[in-house]
């Protein structure tokens, strides 16, 4: 995908309403867990900041929505993945597209990173 967006709007309109939806739905879950988070892009991907550090990245597919919550972000939560027959990676997990977004699974795991990007400050 050519990187013709500026801003996470303009990306997510690039695809179908079907994936719209789900993208808009997980960028609002990320947001309910800190209001003032700063978006942008990174590696051509939504992204978002949290005390200025990288928090998380997502990505819109045909088939599946790709979220990155770097390599502790996958590590920690393998057993979630494994039970809901989630494909993963070390730094990314797909969420397929025809089923509902895991919010719970997501809040989990963006308020890890939160701790973690804390954790790393002290």
């Amino acid at each position: 995908m050519k990187n013709t967006f500026k801003n996470i709007d303009d990306y997510i309109l690039l695809f179908p309403i079907n994936v719209q939806e789900k993208l808009l739905e997980l960028r609002k879950a990320i947001h309910s867990q800190v209001p003032d988070l700063e978006e942008y892009i990174g590696y051509q991907m939504p992204a978002f900041k949290y005390k200025g550090k990288p928090l998380i990245y997502f990505a819109g597919y045909k088939k599946h929505i790709g979220f990155y919550p770097g390599a502790e972000g996958i590590k920690n939560f393998v057993k979630d993945f494994e039970e809901r027959n989630y494909k993963f990676s070390k730094g990314a997990v797909q969420f397929p597209i025809d089923k509902e977004i895991p919010l719970d699974l997501i809040n989990r795991i963006v308020g890890f990173r939160m701790r973690e990007i804390e954790q790393k400050k002290s």
